[in-house]
């Protein structure tokens, strides 16, 4: 295979694994980031062709595949301008069993839901760490946060691709030690056309990580666009952010521990920095969520992720509605003194932003956990408790969507990766139990199954459906009673109820329902305003 370090090109390839091989140019390029392009096709057992463009690393062109299906692929790279190095072909065995459950992609049709490598639908539960290749590169141990993540049952981390200086207010990101900055030069006289090889050594390490211990993560491609270079488009040009998206892509596409592709966090913010909807927006998420498809071929979930409000993304996205196959959708609901612990609104709001849409969708944003012990950089999350987090997370579940939090200690402005804030637990406790004792796919918000007359705002109780097997899940944000319609199936001699409190994960056993259509978790007992959740079944 001329050109390819032969004593480190893979003859053999484990599916759900990253086969790399490594091209050496033998003539001199001046210009190897931008006047080099290299490209490489690969052909499966089933005569099925990927093809991705290769990266030059600071040294050397490198490629990235992982293969979909076991046996015989055949590989040929080319460039432009030809080099006898970068022009090579070869192959090389997938091995394995074709089975790869530890991934996860979007399933336009089925709702908002998403899938596992095997297919089977999963309930997401995500964390939100901004930062996280910055702060290894600033020399913590993220690892151990994410093995604790794993293993209290998180699938996903939002991470950003780049680390802004820029981001206000000031102290933001007083846990750097070094720079962060991802391209040539410096953010005070930037090279757009070249990238760090430091920076983009501690990135490759940390998707490894992600990979090996099983958790998926979000890269967004652009950070908030009030930062620079996101905010300049005079200066980083549309030929400097298709580079940076190429760049990306083919590094990072292949490994299994990249699960969503996010085009730019809170994608409103394009063009000029100023956080409002407007159509240019729009049409710019499209042709970037297109872009990433042409360029990516293994199949990942490519989403946006919104900011300030603004009409329905079927709306939104109508003229091309498969651009898109994911919508991380930000609703914060209630977050001031009064309200901040109920997040009232946050599922009607989420319900405009789906409405009519047919792609898959996380509820992705809707504030950060405060710790009261940290300086409070933003004001906007003083409300933010403990309490904001457990009924947030409640209402997005019951909205049908999997949910994605943050935590001050964690999600930007502080580096605390070993102590855990007390909403976590909520979160764990949420996933045990649309994972463990409900078919959480199947369910569907249900408000016309509540009788009565609407109560006060984020009282109101809230429903899923299974109309599969009858089951009704009612979430009571202060406790008390609900009384659900006919339409439920549910007669009073067929109900046996349980009741699931969410601030310990416990499970009562069932008890009959003894007469009418009244539920209430407290039963015989005084109702104390807490939170509570029923499971309905037929007996």
């Amino acid at each position: 295979m001329t050109g390819i370090d032969t004593e480190r090109a893979p003859r053999t390839v484990p599916l759900g694994s990253v086969g790399e091989w490594l091209l050496d140019a033998r003539r001199p390029h001046a210009d190897p980031y931008t006047g080099v392009v290299v490209t490489a096709r690969f052909r499966g057992p089933s005569g099925a062709e990927k093809e991705i463009e290769g990266f030059f690393d600071g040294r050397r062109f490198r490629v990235r595949f992982s293969p979909g299906e076991a046996g015989t692929w055949r590989v040929r790279t080319a460039s432009r301008p030809y080099d006898e190095g970068l022009d090579t072909e070869g192959r090389f065995e997938a091995v394995g069993d074709g089975l790869v459950h530890r991934t996860l992609r979007a399933e336009p049709g089925t709702g908002r839901g998403f899938v596992d490598g095997g297919g089977s639908p999963v309930f997401v539960l995500g964390d939100t760490a901004y930062h996280l290749f910055g702060m290894a590169h600033c020399g913590a141990d993220v690892v151990p946060y994410l093995e604790r993540r794993r293993a209290q049952g998180f699938d996903l981390v939002r991470v950003r691709a780049h680390v802004s200086p820029f981001h206000p207010p000031e102290g933001f990101s007083d846990w750097q030690t070094r720079s962060c900055w991802p391209w040539g030069g410096s953010p005070q006289c930037p090279m757009f056309d070249r990238f760090d090889p430091a920076w983009f050594e501690t990135v490759d390490r940390i998707v490894a990580e992600a990979s090996r211990i099983g958790i998926g993560l979000e890269v967004i491609v652009e950070g908030w666009g009030m930062e620079f270079p996101f905010n300049a488009r005079g200066v980083f040009t549309a030929e400097w952010e298709d580079l940076w998206l190429r760049h990306l892509v083919a590094r990072y596409d292949a490994f299994p521990g990249v699960w969503i592709w996010t085009v730019m966090n809170e994608y409103e913010y394009y063009p000029d920095g100023v956080p409002s909807h407007s159509r240019v927006a729009d049409l710019w998420a499209l042709r970037m969520a297109r872009r990433v498809k042409e360029l990516a071929p293994h199949g990942k979930t490519v989403a946006v992720h919104n900011g300030p409000p603004g009409p329905p993304f079927a709306e939104r996205f109508a003229v091309d509605p498969d651009a898109v196959d994911a919508v991380m959708v930000q609703s914060w609901g209630s977050h001031d003194a009064a309200e901040g612990f109920l997040a009232t609104g946050l599922e009607t709001r989420t319900g405009e932003l789906l409405a009519g849409w047919h792609g898959a969708a996380l509820l992705s944003e809707y504030g950060y956990e405060r710790n009261p012990a940290l300086p409070l950089r933003l004001p906007l999350h003083e409300h933010c408790d403990p309490e904001h987090t457990r009924r947030g997370a409640w209402r997005g579940a019951m909205s049908g969507l999997g949910v994605v939090h943050g935590f001050d200690n964690t999600w930007g402005p502080f580096l605390d990766l070993t102590h855990d804030q007390e909403g976590v637990a909520a979160l764990m406790h949420l996933a045990r139990f649309f994972r463990a004792h409900v078919a959480f796919h199947r369910l569907r918000p249900a408000p016309h199954l509540v009788a009565g007359q609407p109560t006060a705002p984020g009282r109101t109780p809230l429903v899923l459906h299974d109309a599969d097997d009858g089951t009704v899940v009612v979430y009571l944000p202060v406790g008390g009673p609900v009384e659900l319609t006919p339409e439920a199936g549910l007669p009073a001699s067929d109900a046996v109820v349980r009741v699931y409190d969410p601030r310990t994960g416990v499970l009562s056993g069932p008890r009959e329902q003894c007469a009418g259509r009244v539920f209430t978790a407290a039963g015989d007992a005084p109702d104390d305003g807490r939170d509570q959740v029923l499971l309905i079944t037929r007996s």
